[in-house]
């Protein structure tokens, strides 16, 4: 009950008395079935206000990301590149970006809803660069699969032994051809959040590794076994290991040292 209650204080602190009310109301209708409609919050040390589905999972990535600060925890650094794969609706990106205004942040989504609003809440940070895209191992149409975890947890798939639902195909590309396509020489943050196909991204990362700075990602060995084991397999010259929430951040070991 005292941790509750810290978090409510916390938030009416960043939100004020009415931003509280619209976020406890959000977070009690995210789960329920129905109509979406779209609203505005305000964010403190946000540019500009943040778009939201009301009723779907939104509410919940807005908490983790913007209220209780998941990837707030990066060295003291100074990025020109950051790829945010899997941006969902763009908020990751929107923090990166009030963080390091000098950043060009390409922001990578499969998912067209999700894609949506992403492209209205960086409409107006040009610094922010939206792709309609899976980050995958080829570079090729594959399966997007919905798995019932709301719009933060749709899974891309090569092929698809599930009976979950799909969605269709989406386009995917490797990290290194989208480095290329880019012109990109080096990238100083790549935060992943791919819902398990890190498994591949990671097995097949030795052409780009050595070429990212600082690497945050969340695991999805539930849902993906193997993904852990890609991941510190191709990792193994970062150093040191930093664990936030469910993110998980290693330095380029030049770059800690």
């Amino acid at each position: 009950m005292n941790g509750l209650i810290k978090k409510i204080g916390q938030y009416y602190r960043q939100l004020g008395f009415y931003g509280v009310i619209k976020l406890l109301t959000a977070l009690f209708f995210s789960k329920l079935p129905g109509r979406h409609p779209l609203y505005a919050l305000h964010l403190p040390n946000i540019k500009h206000p943040v778009q939201l589905r009301f009723g779907t999972s939104d509410v919940w990535v807005l908490k983790e990301v913007l209220l209780d600060g998941e990837y707030d925890f990066l060295p003291q650094i100074s990025p020109k590149v950051i790829v945010d794969a899997g941006a969902n609706i763009g908020l990751t990106a929107i923090f990166f970006t009030n963080k390091f205004p000098d950043a060009i942040i390409y922001a990578l989504e499969p998912e067209v809803s999700n894609y949506k609003i992403l492209e209205a809440n960086v409409s107006s940070y040009p610094q922010i660069r939206p792709f309609k895209t899976a980050l995958w191992n080829q570079n090729k149409p594959i399966n997007l699969i919905n798995p019932d975890c709301g719009h933060w947890g749709f899974i891309t798939l090569d092929s698809d032994p599930t009976q979950h639902k799909q969605l269709g195909q989406v386009d995917a590309i490797t990290l290194d051809a989208f480095m290329g396509k880019m012109n990109l020489e080096h990238i100083d943050i790549l935060k992943i959040d791919i819902e398990g196909a890190e498994k591949e991204v990671f097995e097949s990362s030795s052409i780009w590794i050595g070429k990212i700075g600082i690497i945050m990602t969340e695991l999805h060995e539930s849902l993906r076994p193997g993904c852990k084991k890609a991941f510190y397999d191709a990792t193994k010259e970062f150093q040191p290991e930093v664990i936030k929430g469910q993110t998980v951040m290693r330095l380029q070991t030049t770059l800690a040292a």
